[in-house]
């Protein structure tokens, strides 16, 4: 064999060889990756399995008793029990405090129907300083929750504000829908016509809270107080600094918008160190906060109820008639 024939002939076989290489490295990456993902596969499979084997299995029975207090908020309990008090903060236009709902809203009416829990349902509108419909939303859905209160029906109000929720962004929870929800929870004649004026003449204070006052109240305190100082400030504190500097709220009292803005206040000022209410859902055991862990799955719920000392309400029952009304 010549030179030049050797040479082809070691090209050759350098290139038969170089396209081995690259067969076997392209044959370990196939395999990495598919064992990569089957691990994927396997993590996922196992966490939908966790996630579904965590679900309840639903509870339709009866309910416990459901007293409206005189802040507004809704105590559900067995009459005269003794129980861990298990406080749940929601936003009807929160996603996270529906899931909440879709995933431990069952356990609390079951936890509360069998004695184990005093369930105090507190709803809020921390969206009520976002653009509208975000807040609007928020606000609307809130008074209309506040008002199937004042007929017995908080929980399944509560429950259909959360089944309709509007997708973040788009407007939703209008007068007609809440309407219509309040009449499919079997009210009769005399509540629905009640109902019907009350979210009519809420949902015409929410309009001019978040269109006219909010928008100007926070345009003066902007310019007098300055953005750093404003966004320490909770919604009521803005509100109590525009009474005094030429932005009247008043249109505000009585009504179930300035309640639930109240509320919202005030559960910003209830706690504070490692329970300090910081959005929602935020769910307490006897005033302590509990972690996404035991608050967000089925599991971590009942055993934190079921591991906690008797609670007691830090709230009174609303007398017969003290239902308010809008100005």
């Amino acid at each position: 064999m010549g030179s030049e024939a050797r040479k082809r002939s070691r090209e050759k076989l350098r290139q038969q060889r170089e396209k081995e290489k690259k067969a076997a490295k392209r044959n370990r990456t196939l395999i990495v990756v598919g064992a990569a993902a089957a691990v994927v596969l396997l993590i996922v499979g196992i966490g939908y399995a966790i996630l579904n084997a965590d679900r309840s299995d639903g509870y339709d029975g009866p309910l416990a008793d459901r007293t409206l207090q005189e802040d507004g908020s809704v105590v559900m309990a067995e009459e005269g029990v003794s129980a861990p008090v298990v406080e749940v903060y929601a936003d009807y236009q929160c996603p996270a405090c529906r899931q909440f709902e879709l995933l431990n809203g069952d356990v609390l009416k079951e936890q509360a129907a069998e004695g184990n829990a005093i369930v105090h349902y507190r709803p809020v509108s921390i969206f009520a300083q976002r653009p509208a419909p975000i807040s609007s939303n928020s606000l609307r859905g809130g008074a209309a929750a506040r008002a199937a209160a004042d007929h017995g029906v908080f929980v399944e109000f509560n429950d259909k504000l959360f089944e309709h929720q509007p997708t973040e962004g788009n407007e939703g929870f209008t007068v007609d829908e809440l309407k219509e929800w309040f009449r499919e929870t079997g009210a009769d004649e005399e509540q629905v016509a009640e109902f019907d004026a009350r979210v009519e003449a809420e949902a015409a204070v929410v309009t001019r809270f978040v269109e006219e006052f909010l928008p100007e109240l926070t345009a003066d305190a902007t310019e007098q107080i300055g953005e750093e100082t404003l966004g320490t400030m909770v919604l009521s504190d803005l509100i109590n600094w525009g009474e005094g500097n030429g932005h009247d709220p008043e249109f505000l009292d009585g009504t179930y918008t300035g309640e639930i803005i109240e509320a919202t206040g005030n559960a910003y000022t209830r706690y504070s160190g490692d329970n300090m209410f910081r959005g929602t859902p935020s769910v307490y055991i006897n005033g302590e906060l509990l972690d996404n862990n035991s608050a967000m799955t089925t599991r971590g719920l009942t055993e934190a109820i079921a591991s906690a000392d008797e609670g007691e309400v830090d709230t009174q029952p609303m007398g017969e008639g003290d239902g308010g009304d809008p100005e």
